[in-house]
């Protein structure tokens, strides 16, 4: 079967739009970890789809402030919340489905209660991405490129707080199943990081 023109445009879109390069691969990823958490259960596949590539959107440059200020006090999820419908118009989304897919967004950090299906299984989906060996990647390429993280030191701070936080947060039995193996990746590679160190800075 075909994908629907607007899933296909909604890709396209996020594909042309994600920079640096590195943000678009976590879109298909997260839509198709939150697949498998969905798998089984009554939910909208298409609010799902729409939320799991939109959703940080506002993180993208080109769409977030270039003023580091304002980019200290910025709102993606709240740009996301503005931008989205007109988009998802554009694109030929179902209508009656665009509240749902903002809700979905406004649902998925990890600091939010999501109120949906849809919220929690995107919410559980991203943390996953946050723990792992993807979640190492995804962590140490901002350094230099993003304010919090000039060294190493601070990209591995950030994962040993994602290790000792992030799984107690997951609300799924299938979310916590599939942590398992990555908190066991990403347990690792912080060992072996400080053990290679052996007490020198990162």
């Amino acid at each position: 079967m075909s994908k629907p023109n607007y899933r296909t445009a909604i890709a396209n879109y996020i594909r042309t739009q994600a920079q640096p390069p590195d943000k678009y691969s976590h879109q298909p990823r997260l839509y198709a970890l939150a697949k498998r958490l969905a798998k089984g259960r009554a939910h909208d596949d298409d609010v799902l789809y729409a939320a799991a590539w939109l959703h940080d959107l506002g993180v993208f440059i080109g769409h977030r402030p270039k003023n580091l200020a304002a980019l200290a006090a910025w709102d993606h999820v709240a740009y996301v919340e503005r931008t989205a419908p007109s988009l998802l118009r554009r694109f030929g989304f179902p209508s009656a489905k665009v509240a749902a897919v903002l809700e979905a967004i406004r649902g998925h950090l990890v600091s939010a209660n999501p109120r949906s299906f849809e919220g929690i299984v995107l919410r559980d989906a991203d943390i996953l991405e946050q723990l792992g060996a993807i979640g190492a990647l995804r962590t140490i390429c901002k350094i230099g490129r993003d304010t919090r993280f000039v060294r190493f030191a601070d990209a591995l701070n950030l994962l040993r707080r994602n290790l000792e936080q992030l799984p107690a947060q997951l609300r799924l039995p299938a979310a916590r199943r599939l942590a398992r193996p990555r908190v066991k990746t990403l347990r690792a590679f912080l060992k072996a990081a400080e053990g290679e160190a052996n007490g020198n800075e990162l």
